[in-house]
Order: C-alpha cells, then sequence, then structure tokens
C-alpha cells in the first residue's frame, strides 16, 4: 500500500520559492489502478516524481507497504519495486533495446521474451530488439521502449507519466490494451498521469490534482459520471484545462 501523509515541495523559479504540492495526502490500496489527471501545472507529474525519489520533499512523508521511503533514493526505491515512466524518456547511446530490456528484468532475456514485451507497446518487435537507444529512435518509439522496460521490470508500483504522449492513434489502443490487460492479470498497483479518456476509462480511481493538492477524488463514475469507455465526451472544465 503506498500512503503519502501531508506531502509538500517548494522550490525556487529564479524570483520567488513556490510552492509545488501543498500538504498532499493520499492513500492507494494494493491493486488499485489511479489515473492523476486535472489542469496542466497542478502538481501531478512532481508528486509521482517525489513517490519515485526523483525529486525529494520539503516536507512530509511516503510509505510503501508500511516501509517510510522519503528519503530513499530512486535507486533504493526501484529495488524496493517502485518504477517510473518518463513522459520524455532518456536515450542511452551504445544501449541496444534488447540489452535494456534484460537489465530492467534483472536476468537476462531470451529474444522472444524481449519481442513479447515490444509488442504489448505496439512496436514490431524484430525490428528493435538490436537498435540502440539513440537519436536515431523517435520519441514515439522511445517512449514505447522505456515502457515495455516497465513492464520487463514488474514491481508492486508502477509509474507513468503520459504514456500517451507522441504515440500514434494505433499505439495508443495497443497500449490502453496492454495497461487494461496488466491491470487484470498482476497484483500491481498502477499510477498513471493522464488527461485521455480511455486511458481514464480503466481507473479503479481518479484524483483530480491543481494548485498542488488532491482537489477531487473517487471513482470513474463519481469524478466523471458522463466518460464514455469508448472515448467519448467528457464535458469537464478539469479536462479541457488539461488539454
Amino acid at each position: 500500500m503506498l500512503e503519502i501523509k501531508n506531502l509538500c515541495f517548494s522550490a525556487f523559479d529564479g524570483t520567488e520559492q513556490k510552492d509545488i504540492l501543498k500538504n498532499i495526502s493520499l492513500t492507494v490500496k494494493d491493486g488499485t489502478f489511479l489515473v492523476l489527471t486535472g489542469p496542466n501545472g497542478g502538481g501531478k507529474t512532481t508528486l509521482a516524481k517525489a513517490v519515485s525519489g526523483i525529486v525529494m520533499p520539503t516536507s512530509g512523508n511516503i510509505f510503501w507497504n508500511g516501509q517510510d521511503i522519503t528519503a530513499l533514493s530512486i535507486t533504493d526505491r526501484a529495488k524496493l519495486g517502485i518504477s517510473y515512466g518518463f513522459q520524455h524518456p532518456p536515450r542511452f547511446t551504445g544501449m541496444k533495446v534488447g540489452n535494456l530490456l534484460s537489465l530492467a528484468a534483472g536476468k537476462e532475456l531470451t529474444r522472444l521474451e524481449c519481442c513479447q514485451y515490444l509488442n504489448k507497446v505496439g512496436l514490431c518487435a524484430a525490428d528493435y530488439v538490436d537498435r540502440d537507444v539513440d537519436t536515431s529512435l523517435s520519441g514515439g518509439e522511445v517512449k514505447r521502449i522505456e515502457i515495455a522496460s516497465i513492464l520487463a521490470k514488474g514491481g508492486g508500483l508502477m509509474i507513468f507519466d503520459e504514456p500517451e504522449a507522441g504515440i500514434d492513434l494505433w499505439s495508443f489502443a495497443k497500449l490502453t490494451e496492454t495497461f487494461k490487460e496488466l491491470h487484470e492479470s498482476c497484483d500491481a498497483t498502477i499510477i498513471i498521469i493522464s488527461h485521455q479518456e480511455r486511458i481514464i476509462a480503466l481507473a479503479d480511481e481518479i484524483a483530480i490534482i491543481s494548485g498542488g493538492n488532491v482537489q477531487k477524488r473517487g471513482t470513474r463514475d463519481e469524478i466523471f459520471p458522463d466518460l464514455l469507455g469508448d472515448g467519448g465526451s467528457l464535458g469537464c472544465a478539469y479536462m479541457r484545462k488539461g488539454q
């Protein structure tokens, strides 16, 4: 279980200190599929990075399965089964896609296993296993490879920051199918930052983050009663701002 208690984060923007997260408290039960949404600049990504250890909170605490991980590094959190997918993933010149997946899995994967992970994110696997994760790949390709690496790693908590960014419609459809299957087939807690209706439609719970606070939280039907599972209309001010 993930427990966030009174979490605050402030940063200096060059002229003044600004509060990004303002006393956020949030509990996410094991196996929950939670989508964080809301207007851009509301604190969603900062909250996700604080949970994964990329940024250190100004105050407050983060507990994972009862252990206070607030002061742990991103590496130590990864060892506890916490994974994070960047909105704009890094590139690794000289690193083959297959090697990256094996590194993420913590063991040598067969070519078939690598291909299976790549197929799940909509990539024609045979064309990518032996390629370098460098500038020869598009942003959308690198994004999908990173998601495949998180799937290969497994773990109890998987966090994805706008996984749909830079991905074509066919691959996006494949990706939403993968998230649905992942949620149904494993006990992992999944947290996704997204404005996309088809991803929000998969969620057990939705939290609207705005102004550094959790403005609203509940089931999909409670938060967006007009949301259609096939990508229908939201008619929601929060989502229009987020777009």
